[in-house]
């Protein structure tokens, strides 16, 4: 365990390839999913939203997803089969023993989050951030927009989306090629999927993040969905106080 009290750990994912789980705290578990390109430090323990559950009795486990972070980031395509990341999800829940647990995700995250629970994960409560309908039933529209990035690095005029979007890349010291090979996991969820999702559900979405569409949406297309809207983009809301905030007041009332 480090200095600020996080301890990493190394699962097998599904097919054996090493995944690193950062854990903060003792208490309820609550499973949190990065986004695509970022990792679990900058998602959750940057901007101190892992460190705001924890105040509340919460242990937060944090994996970096495949090709992402510390974990493995094989160049081999056959690496990334069709949702990888959910099966990645699966195993972290059984080789740490996750029985009764809470589960979450800031937008590929979110849907990896989704992916799991459409498919049998029973967690208490679900939180999707920066998400949307459509970035769960048509994951190749963004798809297509991160494949143009990572093709054409070094090309995109400074200001761009595109130019903004491989900054942050070098923040995280992303690994174009395994990322590419990322896109090839993705597998859209059916409208009617969503409505099989019985548990308590928070959609927590900047209000200028329309990135994979209307958030508010998607929670009215869930049985028991709710709507929470916090400040920012979807680039920097995941910076903002208000969703650590938001995570916690939801899953401690």
């Amino acid at each position: 365990m480090n200095e600020a009290g996080i301890e990493t750990l190394e699962i097998k994912g599904f097919d054996g390839l090493p995944i690193a789980v950062h854990v903060m705290g003792e208490g309820r578990d609550v499973v949190l999913i990065h986004g695509y390109f970022s990792n679990a430090y900058t998602n959750w323990i940057r901007y101190g939203h892992a460190a705001k559950l924890v105040e509340h009795g919460f242990r937060v486990i944090m994996p970096d997803l495949r090709g992402h972070g510390e974990s493995g980031k094989p160049h081999d395509v056959e690496a990334y089969p069709a949702d990888a990341l959910m099966q990645d999800g699966f195993a972290l829940v059984e080789q740490l023993g996750l029985t009764d647990f809470d589960l979450g995700g800031y937008s590929l995250g979110a849907r990896t989050a989704v992916r799991m629970v459409v498919n049998g994960a029973a967690p208490r409560r679900l939180i999707v951030a920066g998400m949307g309908v459509e970035g769960l039933v048509d994951t190749h529209g963004k798809g297509g927009y991160y494949r143009n990035v990572l093709t054409n690095l070094g090309t995109f005029e400074r200001g761009t989306s595109e130019w903004m979007t491989e900054a942050f890349l070098k923040t995280t010291k992303g690994d174009p090629v395994a990322l590419l090979h990322i896109l090839k996991t993705f597998v859209d969820t059916e409208r009617e999927a969503l409505a099989s999702i019985v548990q308590p559900t928070a959609v927590i979405c900047g209000q200028e993040d329309q990135d994979n569409g209307s958030a508010l949406a998607l929670a009215e297309a869930l049985p028991d969905g709710r709507y929470i809207e916090i400040p920012g983009n979807h680039m920097n809301a995941v910076t903002r106080k208000e969703l650590g905030q938001a995570m916690t007041d939801f899953l401690s009332a």
